[in-house]
């Protein structure tokens, strides 16, 4: 049966259709012709390369054997070293080497004693001259305006060590064994003395680029004021006692007459700037407190400071303090624990 003249479109397609050849016209001649692009190449990867590449080895230098031998002989040079104070040549991680007697010494066996290894060169105490060197003197008029001494607070009465002895006589033998109190720390009495003393934290403050001060700072960028609170505390703030609040009263007091504890601030070779005392210094006893900068302690994980202070473990870990003395502080900043005993 034939289609149909109304069959779909579809049906339509399929349908042959006769071709015929089309002459170009002249104007179609007379046309330039497009530039066709090459295809393009096609680039073998490493893998292939890699597997039709033929092996080449390089001869080993001669400077690379020398560099090896080298290394070989310096590990024998320094597999015999000793410590100098105990004589052993264990722990050898912790032997230091000084780099101009080429001693060594564990890093406990020194005293004061080396925490870290040091960065730079390292001298052993026979060889270091310079553990008490005075870097910059100062006039007594400096010394006053540096600590902000105040002139007109000569007129307070200063704390009577007698009034104390019998306010501690009242008490029963029962409270001393409960508790024991914290002592006010009793400056030098000559007046010259404390000067020295004075003059050589001012020293140290000044070549580290710090600026002397007796309070807790709260700058920009940093911890706010209000976040170092004691309802933050885990676990609970403690509280000093009335009879403790009035002898850290009488240390500020004391402090701001330029009656400082008797210490001395010395510069040593190993550990930088340590303090020592310079006078008998009971137990119990208030030095200084511990200022500085206040920041969180997530914004110094990476800070390589060693005389960061914990002012605040929060129960919430991104709400802890951390006090840092690197730009603002006292002497406190050179005191270190872990070489603060003698026999």
């Amino acid at each position: 049966m034939a289609p149909s003249s109304s069959a779909s479109p579809a049906a339509g397609l399929s349908r042959p259709v006769a071709q015929r050849k089309v002459r170009p016209s002249a104007d179609y001649r007379r046309r330039p012709r497009m530039s066709v692009s090459p295809p393009p190449k096609k680039f073998r990867s490493m893998v292939e390369i890699m597997k039709v590449a033929k092996r080449v080895e390089l001869p080993v230098e001669e400077e690379e054997e020398d560099d090896e031998e080298s290394e070989e002989e310096e590990e024998d040079d320094y597999g015999e070293v000793v410590c100098e104070q105990c004589g052993s040549g264990e722990r050898p991680e912790e032997l230091l080497l000084c780099d101009k007697c080429n001693k060594g010494f564990h890093m406990l066996c020194l005293r004061p004693i080396v925490v870290r290894v040091p960065i730079g060169p390292w001298h052993c105490p026979h060889c270091s001259g310079d553990q008490h060197r005075i870097i910059k003197s100062f006039s007594q008029k400096k010394i006053v305006d540096f600590f902000r001494i105040q002139k007109e607070s000569q007129m307070v009465v200063k704390c009577s060590s007698a009034q104390d002895t019998r306010k501690r006589r009242k008490r029963s033998l029962v409270f001393h064994k409960r508790r024991r109190r914290l002592s006010l720390y009793i400056p030098t009495e000559d007046p010259h003395r404390r000067l020295v003393q004075m003059a050589s934290l001012a020293s140290a403050l000044t070549v580290l680029d710090m600026e002397f001060s007796d309070e807790l700072t709260y700058m920009p960028g940093m911890a706010r004021k209000s976040s170092n609170s004691a309802k933050f505390e885990s676990g609970g703030m403690q509280v000093l006692s009335k009879e403790d609040t009035e002898t850290l009263e009488q240390c500020r007091a004391m402090y701001k007459r330029g009656e400082c504890p008797p210490l001395m601030v010395v510069f040593d070779s190993r550990e930088g700037y340590t303090v020592e005392a310079d006078g008998p210094i009971k137990d119990l006893t208030i030095l200084a407190e511990y200022t500085g900068d206040v920041d969180y302690i997530r914004n110094r994980q990476e800070d390589d400071c060693d005389s960061m202070m914990t002012l605040l473990l929060a129960r919430d870990p991104s709400k802890s303090l951390v006090i840092c003395p690197d730009k603002r502080g006292n002497i406190s900043r050179f005191i270190n624990g872990i070489n603060n005993h003698s026999p």
